[in-house]
């Protein structure tokens, strides 16, 4: 048997390690937030040497203020994610929940367990509502960029629910029954399942997923299709077929990209893409697209996410037999019923304030595969066009052209358009 000094040691040990990373977190979140903030602001009032005379700086102005306040939106909702994973852990909410539900149906089994992460996801998103609707109906209505109705985001927001409970339920009840019934290995049948399941859901998301939100048409014959069929030609890519997106009955942001895999891939162009860019541009920015797929960087990135999939199921798999591991996170352990449910829900909720931190890596591989993806572009087509078609959608969508440094290297994916555009243009 462990012996139960040690066990308290090591939940205390978890606390203050939990306690600590919340906190170290948190200040780094804040701290890098209030440097964009001054950053954008600093240099709201003038245009970055090179843009002169292709921005304007009402244009520049509308870009930094929109980025003020979505950022200065980002601190409240830092804040209040803190508080609610505090309360969800330390300050025991997690807990009372799954003592709630243990009284309610009388035991630990299935149900109950499957009842706990329903409620888990059913409150979480019933609190992030508020900031998500004023993200919706303010800052993106103040900047000209909502589309969307009331009627409309209600509709979206009951047919996502629905697709989730029909979606994650299942999957959660199997990986529940392993947890359960497959021996001490279970997690690695639980990671081949979750595998299985992100490749269907990649294959499904097109064709079945993604019509329940928009309207997709065939591209029409025309310039664009003749540019993009001989570029598609000329890089030997196929795709089942090529469509364009109502995005614009929700945003006026333009954008265009590929789904799906294997004979269900298809490439797909927003409205609002196509009512703003040429032939030549919009041919551009699918190289750019294509070059991905040249390089598999999206293949490359699905092996990295499986293989750390294996290492968190692994270590799922160890922690959810530790006793200091519930009692660390402010949670009493089931005695006569599974624990597999809050193992679950602990681990999700805890292994992101670890993995923020690594981030700078992640986010520093993206914007290298960017890179190689604009070099392809410009091999293949004309990277003038693509450099016009970038500012273009740096200009409609308001993306600041003055990000602070720091800030970058952890959050964007994409790197700034002065990095971008002079590799294009060159010297």
């Amino acid at each position: 048997m462990p012996d139960p000094s040690s066990s308290s040691e090591l939940a205390a040990g978890l606390t203050f390690g939990f306690a600590l990373a919340l906190m170290a977190g948190l200040l780094l979140r804040f701290w890098l937030v209030s440097r964009q903030i001054r950053h954008v602001a600093r240099h709201r009032g003038e245009l970055p040497a090179g843009f002169a005379n292709t921005v304007s700086l009402s244009a520049h102005q509308k870009a930094a203020d929109y980025t003020i306040a979505k950022t200065r939106l980002g601190l409240l909702e830092l804040a209040l994610g803190a508080g609610v994973l505090l309360g969800w852990t330390l300050l025991g909410g997690i807990s009372a929940l799954n003592s709630f539900l243990l009284s309610a149906f009388g035991g630990g089994g299935m149900v109950q367990q499957l009842a706990v992460l329903a409620s888990f996801a059913v409150i979480s998103t019933l609190l992030d509502l508020p900031l998500g609707l004023y993200q919706t109906f303010s800052v993106e209505q103040a900047f000209g960029f909502n589309k969307t109705t009331p009627k409309l985001w209600l509709l979206d927001f009951v047919k996502s629910s629905l697709l989730g409970a029909l979606i994650g339920l299942p999957i959660a009840a199997l990986i529940l029954w392993l947890m359960g019934a497959a021996g001490a290995q279970w997690w690695i049948w639980a990671w081949g399942t979750w595998i299985g399941f992100n490749l269907l859901l990649l294959w499904a998301l097109p064709t079945f997923i993604a019509p329940l939100f928009n309207k997709f048409t065939a591209l029409e014959d025309g310039a664009i299709k003749t540019q993009v069929t001989a570029l598609m030609a000329r890089c030997g890519f196929a795709a089942k077929g090529l469509f364009v997106m109502d995005g614009s009955k929700r945003s006026a942001h333009g954008n265009a990209y590929f789904t799906g895999f294997g004979s269900a891939k298809r490439v797909v162009f927003y409205d609002t893409l196509l009512a703003k860019l040429s032939p030549d541009e919009i041919a551009a920015v699918l190289a750019h697209e294509l070059g991905h797929f040249k390089h598999r960087h999206l293949s490359r990135r699905m092996l990295l996410l499986f293989g750390t999939s294996l290492l968190a199921f692994a270590m799922l798999g160890w922690l959810a037999n530790q006793s200091w591991f519930y009692a660390g996170l402010g949670v009493t352990p089931n005695l006569g019923a599974p624990n597999d449910a809050l193992a679950l829900l602990l681990f999700m909720i805890s292994a992101p304030l670890l993995s923020f931190f690594i981030s700078p890596v992640f986010s520093a591989m993206s914007r290298r595969d960017e890179f190689q993806a604009d070099a392809y572009a410009v091999v293949h087509t004309n990277g003038q066009d693509l450099a016009t078609a970038l500012l273009k959608l740096y200009e409609d969508n308001a993306s600041t052209l003055t990000p602070d440094p720091v800030y970058v290297r952890f959050y964007y994916s994409h790197p700034p358009a002065s990095e971008r555009l002079a590799r294009l243009l060159g010297p």
